[in-house]
């Protein structure tokens, strides 16, 4: 499938093991999700407690993304990816370990930590294996395929092994698997002796950009208990004001920013991100919602809800097959806002849930709509994201297309969580408990849709390249060709 200078087992063994540290990282994303009704009895969670069961990864994952990749980038990136899946895996054994939900937290963050270091690594040496070309396209195809297959297959073998062995199964699951890749790695990817990039670490950038970032999520995830108008919610939302300002002028000013402007300016990586952000944002909400009202509303077994989402997995699986092929045929712009329209209808489609409904008829149709479509556009957003990078900037750019669609995703949650539960806490004062939870789901799906349909018309607007102004050329100047749109 692949070809390559070198022999061509080389290349796609490599993909292949970088592929398997991606899917490790979405794998942790989601797995929790079926157990998070056995988690919280286990350890003893509260509502909010839970909460934090995932956005304790997904921020420390999130606001550490840049600096993984900036460390990538200055050490060389598979050191850094080896040092990462080791962090995880050790965190991931913990995670099943832990009796109390303070262990249980911290393990999870440790984790997100590890993952920081994993996703801009891994796709980084993707894009060294792959230079620019068709081989690359396929390449991102496959790495679209296993980042959504990742996220389905984390709630089938969620389910499985909680029912099986208990929640503690699924992190030892993880843990064995991020060794597992970690040997690949260390087996199929090349040696790098040094770092690809000059300068030193912009260590209180860094500082700053993690705190703020940390804030924010803290801020809108309190919200959701105390109130968007408590002391210490408004406090979250100015102290991240302050140090996202700050972080700012820190860039403007430090010789070797973690943030370079030339990275910004190269291609499209700042509109690519910018979308990722919104994909992101309903991208962990949904695999939040959707097995929550499984359960709690449908009343599936964690089993049963993990073999929900194989039709969601095997449709994200074919739309990252087919990306490269639709975008040779309608462009990359065209591609990504009928990607986004087509995940907005099936989310759409399950705001329409009913508190006695069932998987045929409520959930089978739109996971098939959102898994063609969230494959498709997370493969070509997440090209439109690291095109035209400088070589030397490839870590950075995997990490601030991990960081958009991961912080975009921990904001999402957190925003639509808080809108779920406030209007659950609405209908429950005067219907049933099942329809005031699915009333809560109904609402934070048919707002994902109308995110994903701004994206979708955002994309069109900001994607497209602009065309070269034909002037009436001199007697002696050659004709001036107009750029291609998408």
């Amino acid at each position: 499938m692949f070809k390559s200078s070198r022999t061509a087992s080389g290349p796609g063994a490599a993909l292949a093991a970088l592929a398997g540290a991606q899917f490790t990282v979405m794998l942790a994303t989601s797995i929790v999700n079926v157990a998070l009704p056995q988690i919280r009895s286990g350890v003893g969670l509260s509502d909010n407690g839970t909460t934090w069961v995932i956005n304790a990864y997904g921020l420390a994952f999130g606001a550490l993304l840049l600096a993984g990749g900036r460390v990538a980038d200055l050490l060389g990136r598979r050191s850094v990816l080896l040092a990462g899946l080791a962090l995880f895996g050790a965190a991931s054994v913990a995670a099943g370990l832990a009796d109390t939900s303070a262990v249980l937290i911290g393990a999870r963050a440790a984790q997100g930590v590890g993952a920081a270091a994993i996703a801009p690594a891994a796709l980084a040496l993707v894009m060294d294996v792959f230079p620019p070309g068709p081989n690359r396209g396929k390449a991102l195809a496959v790495w679209g395929a296993v980042s959504g297959a990742g996220g389905a297959a984390g709630v089938l073998l969620g389910g499985v092994l909680t029912q099986t062995w208990g929640w503690s199964s699924i992190f030892y699951a993880v843990g064995i698997g991020a060794f597992g890749v970690l040997a690949a790695v260390a087996a199929f990817v090349r040696h790098q002796r040094t770092g690809t990039a000059a300068g030193r670490f912009d260590l209180l950038g860094t500082a700053a950009v993690t705190l703020a970032l940390t804030a924010l999520v803290w801020g809108l995830t309190t919200a959701r208990r105390s109130g968007w108008t408590d002391a210490s919610v408004l406090a979250a939302f100015g102290l991240a004001t302050v140090l996202m300002a700050a972080f700012v002028q820190i860039e403007l000013r430090h010789p070797h920013p973690l943030l370079p402007v030339q990275l910004l300016r190269a291609g499209r990586v700042t509109k690519g991100n910018f979308l990722m952000a919104l994909l992101g944002s309903v991208w962990i909400a949904l695999f939040f919602f959707l097995p929550l009202y499984q359960q709690q509303v449908l009343g599936s077994s964690p089993l049963m809800t993990g073999f929900g989402q194989l039709p969601l997995a095997a449709a994200n699986m074919l739309g990252s097959t087919l990306a490269p092929r639709i975008v040779r045929r309608i462009g990359a712009t065209a591609t990504v806002a009928a990607a986004l329209l087509s995940e907005a209808a099936g989310l759409l489609w399950l705001s329409r849930i009913s508190a006695h409904g069932s998987y045929l008829v409520d959930i089978l149709g739109p996971s098939i709509l959102v898994g063609l479509g969230l494959s498709v556009a997370f493969v070509q957003l997440t090209a439109l994201s690291v095109e035209g990078v400088a070589k030397e900037y490839a870590g950075l750019a995997g990490g601030l297309v991990n960081t958009s669609r991961q912080v975009g995703g921990a904001i999402g949650l957190a925003v639509l969580a808080t809108l779920a539960g406030s209007v659950t806490n609405h209908v429950s004062a005067h219907q049933s408990y099942l329809e005031a939870l699915t009333a809560g789901y109904r609402v934070a799906f048919g707002v994902s849709a109308a995110v994903l349909t701004t994206a979708a018309l955002l994309a069109v607007l900001l994607t497209r390249r602009p065309s070269v102004p034909t002037a009436t050329p001199a007697p002696t100047s050659a004709p001036v060709v107009n750029a291609p749109n998408g």
